[in-house]
């Protein structure tokens, strides 16, 4: 270790200079940085959902629309909101990347003509809106408050609010940047007949929902990291009370954040709503190595130390421990890269690589440095070290020794009971619910689902089992019973919508019964008839196959709990079983509502990948079975408390807590190593118990609990962040991580006084 300190000391000059000169190099590719807001980017390509969802979309086209929804409280039938609907309709045909747009002025109304009752007419609903008088208007209004395909869909039961769906061509997810651009250009739409009319207006839909999973992340990276580098620049400075602490810190870490993020660019990733907090993960990580190997070189030149051997001391103290926790906290990322949820597996990858770069950054740059500057320690400084006893940590010691067994046994009845709450916990990935209030999709869909109808859907693919088959009365009969069962089982099914609607409609026209007619051949002229009758655009080939074997039932669904979402789904697949049909039921709802599996598998599979693989390394290191439980117990309690909290509290869990989990483990776990550390050190100096918790207090201790918070304050300031996932990971990381500097320091050595207290260790 003595070379390798000289080698630093001796190569100063070109450490300091090249390292920063890399970054810079490297910075340069930041201006490449993309934000990726697709819904693709939560799946990996061999995923099933996807794979599933992508066989739907090459039979019916793509379910993916840019929705535009607004009310009028006089009522939509009047000729400025119509205009308004006609003029947006309109823009949205001519829009790139829109192949087709339903609304209240280009429903085709299907009627019987007046001059020849036999003969059905399919046209617009509105042909002249400036010629209607107010009469019509009111005519108009009855007529379409009875059309099954327009109330709670395209115009609300009351009549005041109203929707335009623009539905995107099958290829634009293909084109990387298409799908936003829609939403821009839509966004200007709305934003001029905004200015001209007044009206509020409400875009939902995937082109908005990639816009604000883009925005939510670009504002994340660009406002937490700098506020972050700043609390962390005053924390440091209060601590060290140097200008060369603070600053050594902070450069190591930027110097991380920039060379990772530089390399994720270079290896063609994009930036999405997880990876944008990287920086803020590389920061809360990398200050710990720095903050650890700076206090302990204060201490060395306080203990009267010259520069160099300072360094020496400090490297040779801190080399150890700040490598095992730059180990295990890469450990606890990358266990996430098991996670089939790919920004979490990214996310994983990409900051377990950076604790390794900090960890190398920290023990050759730092060193570096402070053999240049040789910052200067006054005499007073010394003297005031070597004179004054600890007196906080012999009442510590004398603390910790004195209630041992009143600790622990008040740790397990705590335990215990917050712990039950695990059985308690709930979870939820549904994407709506990824945002805040207060953002303006959120805003939307909620407006939708109190206005008008469900702003969710199931695509609901049904499987006539012959070709022609959906022609079928008895099949067709099987859907109408199956969509009325459905809403009656669920009131959060809003509404149903398929080619079953068409057949009734065009039944009533010609028969005066709206029900669907016995007569296969009737109903296959009904349909034909309606599909030449169409403009073109408009056809019906995204409601079934080719072969006319599969029919797509859309449902409308309110906002619910994806647990809700699976029993929903598959109530729908067990009634299908007991019929001669089948059913797949599709849409990015149900790809979400299926994402709960995954979110469960990497809270529990990445917290038992980490403390798995943790224990293996301190077995390999410490040579001692008993340590593992030492590791084990400080490290699992604040997960299961936080988590078990959440339970009792009835919060659910989402993707932002899976995630906590594995990275609390790898990031509390160093307090514990360096706890364990100084007290094995103490231990073979052969100093008592008592004074062996001395000595942590003043070689660790302090530093534990500084860099402590500076991590919760790190992680505590997401919880200004708008994307909900972000909140709940910020929250309940900073919460654990306190409860983890707890335990190491009050639990974990009243363990160790009741089974290690005496005059010889078996760590010595």
């Amino acid at each position: 270790m003595r070379k390798f300190v000289n080698s630093i000391i001796h190569f100063r000059w070109f450490i300091a200079l090249i390292i920063p000169i890399l970054t810079i190099v490297l910075a340069f590719e930041l201006r490449n940085i993309e934000f990726e807001g697709s819904y693709r980017v939560w799946f990996s390509e061999e995923s099933e959902s996807l794979k599933k969802y992508d066989r739907f979309r090459a039979v019916f086209g793509n379910d993916d629309a840019i929705i535009i929804t607004f009310s009028d409280e006089n009522g939509i039938m009047n000729p400025k909101a119509l205009g308004v609907i006609d003029r947006l309709t309109n823009k949205l045909w001519e829009t790139k990347n829109i192949a087709r747009v339903d609304s209240l002025t280009n429903y085709q109304y299907v009627h019987s003509n007046p001059e020849e009752p036999d003969d059905i007419i399919v046209e617009d609903f509105f042909e002249d809106i400036s010629s209607l008088t107010a009469l019509e208007f009111k005519q108009k209004e009855e007529i379409a408050l009875k059309e099954d395909l327009l109330v709670n869909r395209i115009i609300s039961s009351d009549g005041k609010t109203t929707m335009i769906v623009g539905r995107l061509t099958p290829k634009v997810g293909d084109i990387f940047g298409a799908v936003k651009e829609v939403g821009r250009t839509v966004q200007g739409y709305v934003d001029e007949e905004s200015k001209n009319n007044g009206y509020e207006f409400h875009l939902a839909g995937g082109p908005i929902l990639n816009l604000t999973f883009s925005t939510l992340g670009k504002s994340d990276i660009t406002t937490f990291t700098p506020i972050i580098l700043l609390i962390a620049m005053i924390l440091l400075w209060i601590i060290f009370r140097r200008s060369s602490g603070m600053l050594l810190s902070i450069a190591v870490v930027m110097f991380t954040f920039i060379i990772v993020l530089a390399i994720q660019v270079l290896l063609g990733y994009k930036i999405n709503n997880f990876t944008a907090n990287m920086p803020v993960f590389i920061i809360a990580i990398g200050i710990a190595d720095a903050m650890h190997l700076y206090w302990i070189y204060l201490i060395g030149r306080k203990k009267g130390l010259d520069n160099h051997e300072a360094i020496h001391y400090s490297v040779e103290k801190n080399f150890l421990p700040i490598f095992l926790t730059s180990v295990t906290t890469a450990v606890g990322f990358a266990s996430l890269s098991i996670s089939a949820i790919v920004p979490i597996e990214t996310l994983g990858v990409a900051t377990a690589n950076a604790a390794l770069l900090a960890f190398a950054l920290t023990v050759l740059f730092v060193p570096a440095v402070l053999a240049i500057i040789n910052p200067k320690v006054k005499e007073k400084e010394i003297k005031s070290s070597e004179e004054k006893p600890n007196k906080i940590a012999l009442l510590y010691a004398e603390f910790i020794i004195k209630h041992d067994t009143k600790i622990i046994l008040a740790t397990v009845i705590i335990f215990g009971i917050i712990g039950f709450g695990l059985t308690k916990l709930q979870i939820d990935s549904n994407t709506v619910r990824y945002f805040n209030e207060d953002v303006p999709f959120r805003k939307t869909v909620t407006f939708i689902e109190d206005k008008l109808t469900g702003p969710m859907s199931y695509e609901i693919v049904l499987d006539s089992k012959i070709k022609d088959g959906i022609k079928s009365s008895e099949f067709m009969h099987m859907v109408e019973k199956f969509s009325n069962e459905f809403k009656s089982k669920y009131p959060d099914v809003r509404h149903t919508s398929s080619l079953v609607d068409v057949v009734k409609k065009f039944n009533e026209v010609m028969t005066g019964e709206k029900n669907i007619p016995d007569n296969q051949n009737l109903i296959a002229q009904y349909l034909l008839l309606y599909s030449l009758s169409l403009p073109q655009g408009m056809e019906i080939n995204d409601k079934m196959d080719v072969d006319e074997r599969f029919l797509r039932l859309t449902a409308s669904m309110n906002i619910v709990d994806t647990s809700l979402d699976l029993e929903m789904i598959k109530w729908a697949e067990e009634w299908w079983k007991t019929t001669p049909y089948s059913v797949s039921i599709n849409g990015q709802t149900v790809m979400f509502a299926h994402m709960q599996h995954d979110v469960t598998d990497t809270l529990v599979e990445s917290i038992i990948l980490a403390i798995s693989v943790v224990s293996i390394m301190m077995l390999l290191i410490f040579k001692s079975f008993r340590m593992v439980p030492l590791f084990i117990i400080p490290n699992i309690l604040p997960i299961v408390l936080v988590v078990g909290v959440m339970g009792w509290l009835g919060i659910t869990v989402d993707i932002g807590v899976a995630i906590s989990g594995a990275i609390i483990l790898g990031v509390a776990v160093d307090d514990t190593i360096h706890f364990l550390v100084k007290y094995k050190e103490a231990r073979k100096k052969g100093y008592n118990f008592k004074d062996s918790l001395v000595y942590i207090m003043h070689y660790a201790g302090s530093a534990i609990i500084f860099t402590t918070i500076i991590l919760s304050t790190s992680f505590m300031i997401f919880s200004f962040s708008q994307f909900n996932p972000n909140v709940n990971f910020g929250i309940v990381t900073a919460i654990a991580l306190i409860i983890a500097v707890a335990v190491d320091l009050i639990m974990l050595p009243a363990i160790l006084s009741r089974y290690d207290g005496k005059e010889k260790s078996f760590l010595s």
